[in-house]
């Protein structure tokens, strides 16, 4: 059948992991595979002080995976450990069914997920330089599939061949990229020149980023309780109550040791994010894993270098959570973002954080015409709170706020609060 999902068994090894947590390992890795379009039909866990440096589980539970897989008619099998290429040599020799690691399902679903030019092949990259080391420990396999005696030579001819091929196909894309590269920094570059107050939007997969920008704005981008549902970036314009105006975007969410070879491709879907105003940090406060993820999304951060943007926390399904549930990270604000209400106080939330990013200032316009073109402008690069005409000197007195780097903000006076 066409449309079969795969039929997938987990496998897992708790080391130093507390029970409790790799039970969570677990359950993430069965969300990723689902997302990926697999079925879990089976798990095998082992409990030992380190991983087999031969085949990550023991022996013995290397004949009981075959066993299941035969007994389960499974397609597949996914380690929640990263694999090498000679320990997918070894579990092959006797597991006859396709065997994975985590790092190549993420990467699996980050294909799935891309849509832009960009994204496709950021993650193409991130597959290639992945496979690239990997390619002896496909012997057994392309001797298997070449059929047998004599296939052998030919399949690591066929190696060589392939290696040749994925470094030209690296060099390809990377070319494509650096020109994609430059066409995204002129845009940035104008979007900066705009004065524009733009926001970001992060967290760790899964955490209702995608929720609460639809509702704050009119994105309709895909909703769904699945992880790295948004991978893209979306960047729409948001307008608050008292018809503040900014750009928010929508960003891949993280994840716990997330794949060496995706940290550039999760650089480039966050490039986007590199010259926000402010982070919006959704948490999921129903989570009973939430130290994790917040510190999950704090490392990439400082990993990425973006950690020296403002963040705002949004402490997200709190209908969800647990009564005694305490925030640890400032500012925030708690909300469901399903409710109304709470969308409307997350809306003041944000203007009065913003406001103590922003500078408030008072210019006068001459009302003669000579600098109508100035009115306009600052109508539409910084926030004009109110205009008055003053009669004795025929000038518009405009109040307002600006960004801190402003250009209007050269030859105006500021004042820190409004008498």
């Amino acid at each position: 059948m066409e449309n079969a999902r795969e039929r997938v068994i987990l496998v897992g090894v708790q080391t130093t992991q507390s029970d409790e947590f790799f039970e969570y390992e677990l359950s993430e890795l069965a969300q990723l595979t689902e997302t990926a379009l697999g079925e879990v039909v089976g798990v095998l866990t082992q409990k030992r002080e380190r991983t087999d440096s031969a085949t990550i589980i023991g022996k013995g539970k290397v004949e009981e995976l075959v066993n299941l897989c035969a007994e389960l008619e499974a397609d597949t099998v996914i380690f929640h450990h990263g694999l090498t290429a000679r320990q997918v040599r070894n579990i092959q020799e006797t597991v006859d069914c396709k065997v994975i690691d985590r790092v190549q399902l993420i990467l699996d679903i980050f294909a799935m997920r891309a849509r832009s030019k960009e994204g496709k092949l950021q993650v193409a990259l991130a597959q290639l330089d992945y496979l690239l080391p990997r390619l002896s420990g496909q012997g057994v396999n392309l001797s298997r599939l070449g059929g047998g005696i004599g296939t052998r030579g030919p399949g690591e001819t066929k190696l060589e061949t392939d290696r040749r091929h994925i470094r030209s196909q690296m060099q390809e894309i990377k070319k494509t990229l650096e020109e994609t590269e430059k066409h995204r920094e002129r845009a940035r570059e104008k979007r900066r020149a705009s004065e524009v107050f733009q926001i970001g939007l992060i967290g760790y997969t899964n955490a209702g980023k995608s929720t609460i920008i639809n509702r704050l704005t009119d994105a309709k981008t895909y909703e769904e309780n699945q992880l790295f549902a948004t991978l893209d970036p979306l960047t729409r314009k948001l307008t608050l109550p008292n018809q503040f105006q900014a750009t928010i975007t929508d960003t891949v969410g993280f994840i716990q040791d997330l794949p060496t070879q995706l940290i550039h491709a999760f650089h480039s879907t966050l490039e986007e994010s590199r010259n926000m105003d402010v982070f919006l940090h959704v948490v999921d406060a129903s989570t009973s894993y939430i130290d994790q993820h917040e510190a999950t999304v704090l490392k990439l951060l400082k990993d990425l270098d973006m950690d020296k943007t403002p963040m705002l926390t949004i402490y997200n399904k709190i209908d969800l959570a647990s009564p005694d549930f305490q925030p640890r990270l400032y500012p925030n604000i708690m909300i469901s973002a399903i409710d109304e209400d709470d969308i409307g106080r997350l809306k003041d939330f944000l203007w009065e954080e913003i406001a103590k990013m922003l500078v408030p200032y008072t210019r006068d316009i001459s009302a003669s015409g000579a600098e109508g073109n100035t009115l306009n402008k600052m109508q539409q690069e910084t926030f004009v709170e109110s205009i008055e005409y003053i009669e004795e000197s025929n000038v518009y007195r405009l109040r307002g706020y600006a960004k801190r780097n402003s250009k209007w903000l050269g030859d105006v006076s500021t004042h820190a609060s409004d008498e």
